[in-house]
Order: C-alpha cells, then sequence, then structure tokens
C-alpha cells in the first residue's frame, strides 16, 4: 500500500510540473490502471512480458479518470489501461490529447444497484436514480434503462451520442442526480437515491456482481462499443515494448484468463 501511495504521488507531481523524467527505457513499461479488474489483468501479464520480451512492466494504480490521459499525454506513463471508448474519445476531443486507442481488451456490464429496490415492479414514481457526472457515460445509462422499458428515447439516434434531452417518455418520472464517479459505491452504500448505476469496475472493487447484484444490468456482448482499452500516446505505436504489450494484452492466453477469472460474467473478453 505504501509503494502504491508513493506510486501515486510521484505521477501526481510529475503531471502537475510537467516533470522532466521520461519513460524511455526499453525494455520498462510503466503502464496507469484502475484496481479492478485492469491491474489483475496486467499482473497476470507482467510475467509474460518478461519472459517472452525481456520487459519489466511497472503498475501505477490511479482512482481519478481524470489523471490517467493527462499522464499519458505528456509521457509520464506509456499507456494506461482502464477507460472504454465513448470515455477516451470525449478526453481527446475536449483536451487535445495526442494519445491513440491501441486496442479493445474487456468489457464490464454496467449495473444499477439498491438497497431497497429489488425489482423493476420495486421502482415507485418519482424514483431518483444515482448516476455518474461523466458525461460520456449518460448514453449508456439511458439506453440500458430503455432496454428495460423505463424511458423511450428519439428514435434513429446514434447510440453513443444519446443525451436527456432525447428522453421521449418518462412514465415513472425518474430523477436524475449527478455524482463523481468515484462516489457512487459511497452513496449506494450509504442508501442514497433509490437506484446507483454503477460502472463495473467500481462494482467490482465493492465486491458487487453486475450479473448478480444488480436489479438492471446491461445486456453486454463482446462486441460492446463500450470496451475498454489500451491507450497509448500517439507515434508509439512502433516501439518494440509497445508492440510487445498489445501482442500480450490481445492474446487468447488473457482472453482465457478473463474467462476464468470472471466466471459470473461481470468481465468479459472483447473479440
Amino acid at each position: 500500500m505504501k509503494k502504491l501511495v508513493i506510486a501515486l504521488c510521484v505521477l501526481l507531481l510529475l503531471v502537475g510540473c510537467g516533470g522532466k523524467e521520461k519513460p524511455t527505457d526499453d525494455k520498462k513499461l510503466i503502464v496507469s490502471c484502475t484496481l479492478d479488474p485492469h491491474s489483475k489483468i496486467l499482473e497476470f501479464v507482467k510475467p509474460i512480458l518478461k519472459e517472452k520480451y525481456g520487459i519489466s512492466l511497472e503498475i501505477v494504480i490511479l482512482d481519478d479518470y481524470f489523471v490517467f490521459n493527462k499522464a499519458l499525454d505528456v509521457g509520464e506513463v506509456d499507456a494506461n489501461y482502464f477507460q472504454h471508448v465513448p470515455f477516451f474519445r470525449s478526453e481527446v476531443a475536449n483536451n487535445g490529447y495526442k494519445i491513440e486507442n491501441a486496442i479493445g481488451i474487456h468489457i464490464e456490464p454496467f449495473g444499477f444497484y439498491s438497497k431497497t429496490v429489488k425489482s423493476l415492479a420495486d421502482i415507485k414514481d418519482g424514483a431518483t436514480i444515482i448516476i455518474s457526472d461523466a458525461a460520456a457515460d449518460f448514453a449508456r445509462i439511458l439506453k440500458i434503462l430503455e432496454s428495460y422499458g423505463l424511458i423511450t428515447l428519439k428514435p434513429g439516434l446514434d447510440p453513443l451520442e444519446v443525451t436527456f434531452a432525447d428522453i421521449v417518455t418518462n412514465p415513472k418520472n425518474l430523477k436524475f442526480k449527478e455524482i463523481k464517479n468515484d462516489l457512487l459505491v459511497t452513496a449506494y452504500e450509504n442508501g442514497e437515491g433509490d437506484i446507483v448505476a454503477i460502472n463495473g469496475n467500481k462494482a467490482l472493487e465493492a465486491g458487487l456482481s453486475p450479473t448478480k447484484d444488480a436489479v438492471m444490468v446491461e445486456k453486454a456482448t463482446s462486441d460492446n462499443p463500450y470496451v475498454n482499452i489500451v491507450a497509448i500516446k500517439a507515434g508509439t505505436a512502433d516501439l518494440a515494448k509497445i508492440k510487445a504489450l498489445i501482442e500480450v494484452m490481445g492474446s487468447q492466453e488473457v482472453k482465457d484468463f478473463i474467462i476464468k477469472t470472471w466466471t459470473d460474467g461481470s468481465v468479459i473478453p472483447a473479440e
């Protein structure tokens, strides 16, 4: 834990100050990620990279989603592994980051959790759903609610671009409250609101299974647009260590590890 705190502080210091030290060693990879399931997958990959390529993998675990891509953009890490494609696109569009989507690895079905609501029939009129304040999650949340018949959305829209303004009917008069992503689990544990929408990795870190504990769960498949990716700095795709990372992360060996580790379907490999 002490090493984790130190690693986090060092990374934040470098990002904040535009640090001069860059990860240039061809035999060392620095990859930032969130705890679960990303760090577990990287820990599995670590000895493979060492044995097959002689590359040492350093894993830096972070929690603030808005630090990852900035650190990658300024070159303080070689890659990151925490985000789905819509979040990545939003970050690049809003901040002008020179980073690239290297490969899709897995999908974490999004779930809606509650201390009091046990089924759709229990959702009362005017119920409050607590959601992430990350705009990249809005379309995903709304499409799940539509799939359960709780709302209807304007037809013919890009499913990744849907907004709250596109709600056509809301028969239960559902209300939405936005909070920071890292507070969603706390809100659920405290019984805040009626339902809390929690993305897969945060649910896993809290010991929740989307397929077992959620009132509603995303009907995720391996071609889901919310695939979690490995992102790299633009122009580094041809580096030997980046090629090695992409090869191993996309291997059948990693896919098999994901399937065997998350047998409840809370994490599924991308195709």
